[in-house]
């Protein structure tokens, strides 16, 4: 029996965000701005009968509840981080989170969609001069929302990823272009926000000037699809990383590069993404002279968000019999 320390061999399943606390803070501003603004348009809405002002309010609270969502996942990843229940760590409590807000946004699009239709073929008096205030000030809010999250949501990370083998020494390596996805997906969220203030912003306008009060309705069944195609598209990435997709068919290419020298093979290979920017794999070799997995592993170093590698080798049965 082994009777050594085995500090060396072992390691820490930290695949968190090289910018998590800070982009848990900045996602909290947001939620506290967009909640403000939410119960303003949504009183405003029901107040002056604005439909497009209403359904302005409620994907304001949708998108106030999916940010309150991706900051306590923020908050638990961190608190988390080290708890081996977690076998692969907690980087990826974002997608998780992610995922369950694209369901109830997808639910709540469809709920505008209908009261806008209720209201076109029912249209109701609106008091468009205390509606364009209301809206004017959300769009406001938007930006201002954009505005802190658009760093975290496009500011490439340059995090310190290690490279483990299983059972072996550790390797470090730099990886410096990914980003946290799940911001990302929040601040595109909140893009998707300022255009549907101004289209009520818009419809409001038409109704005051034109006497066209259908616009209203009609802005928001656009705000209705432009909450069902960000839901859609938020539940296909974040579903992808749920269901351990091949990140980056382009690294699995280059870990076949590496490793498939010299008559060795690979005879199977996972590749999963563990967190922002970390991805995980599981090598089985297959080879007529095998080398120690150590070596393998060195192949790998330097490659971009690579930070959990497990190598299996195996020698060719064959070759040894002959």
């Amino acid at each position: 029996m082994h009777s050594h320390s085995l500090d060396d061999w072992r390691h820490d399943h930290l695949f968190l965000g090289a910018d998590h606390a800070r982009n848990e803070r900045r996602t909290r501003w947001v939620v506290a701005l967009t909640a403000a603004m939410m119960a303003v348009e949504f009183l405003g809405g029901l107040a002056f009968g604005s439909m497009a002002l209403l359904a302005d309010g409620l994907h304001m609270a949708t998108h106030a509840g999916a940010l309150g969502v991706a900051a306590l996942a923020y908050r638990y990843a961190r608190r988390h981080a080290r708890d081996p229940r977690f076998a692969f760590g907690t980087g990826k409590l974002g997608d998780l989170a992610g995922f369950a807000s694209a369901l109830v946004l997808a639910v709540v699009s469809i709920g505008i969609g209908w009261e806008s239709i209720v209201r076109l073929l029912n249209p109701v008096a609106i008091a468009y001069d205390q509606a364009i205030a209301i809206a004017v000030v959300g769009l406001a809010v938007n930006i201002a929302s954009a505005w802190l999250l658009h760093d975290g949501g496009h500011q490439h990370d340059h995090g310190h990823h290690d490279a483990h083998d299983h059972g072996h020494h550790h390797d470090h390596g730099h990886h410096a272009h990914d980003r946290d996805h799940n911001l990302r997906a929040a601040y595109f969220h909140v893009l998707a926000d300022a255009v549907t203030s101004v289209g009520a912003i818009l419809g409001l306008l038409a109704g005051r000037f034109y006497g066209w009060a259908w616009m209203d309705a009609v802005m928001g069944i656009v705000g209705g699809i432009m909450i069902a195609r960000w839901s859609w598209g938020l539940l296909r990435d974040s579903g992808a990383v749920l269901l351990d997709t091949v990140p980056d068919p382009g690294l699995a290419d280059s870990i076949r590069d590496r490793l498939e020298t010299g008559g060795d093979r690979i005879a199977d290979l996972h590749l999963w993404r563990v967190g922002p920017g970390h991805a995980a794999a599981i090598v089985a070799l297959v080879s007529d002279r095998p080398l120690p997995p150590a070596q393998y592993k060195a192949r790998l170093g330097g490659l971009p968000g690579l930070s959990h590698v497990t190598v299996e080798v195996n020698r060719c049965e064959h070759h040894a019999a002959a």
